[in-house]
């Protein structure tokens, strides 16, 4: 049986070498989606009771792991050093810097190694990360997958 939970975030990035406007800084409206496998749990008197996992947990995980620490950040390429150096002027500012280029692709991949690790870690092999679908906007996204 497969889950999907759905969560949404903001955060700001620039792809340095990009041919058109995603060279500027700017930000998104992200939406992640997470899919998880495993069989239903057949327990009478659990509050998991016939789920393959609450899907509270499944967004407390997610938030704690993830989507806490990208949510209104600016999401920034190691080598994208003018940007680096101008976000670390600002004081209190909420820059996580990246050893690759903050894609959708890229960020896709980023997610479901830390989801894949945070999911196992809690669960077991009882549950697998099957996939993440990560939106940067409503037409377009990328799937890291199982």
């Amino acid at each position: 049986m497969r889950i999907t939970r759905r969560l949404e975030f903001d955060a700001g990035h620039r792809i340095p070498d990009h041919a058109s406007q995603c060279r500027h800084l700017h930000g998104h409206r992200y939406a992640l989606e997470v899919t998880l496998a495993g069989e239903i749990i057949d327990a009478a008197g659990r509050a998991d009771n016939g789920m393959v996992m609450d899907f509270g947990e499944v967004k407390r995980i997610a938030e704690a792991e993830l989507v806490s620490r990208w949510d209104h950040a600016f999401l920034a390429w190691k080598e994208d050093h003018a940007v680096v150096a101008f976000l670390a002027t600002l004081p209190g500012h909420k820059t996580v810097v990246l050893d690759v280029v903050p894609t959708v692709e890229n960020l896709a991949a980023i997610a479901f190694k830390v989801l894949e690790r945070a999911y196992r870690d809690t669960w077991g092999n009882a549950l697998r990360l099957e996939r993440i679908r990560l939106f940067e906007t409503p037409t377009c996204w990328a799937d890291a997958t199982a």
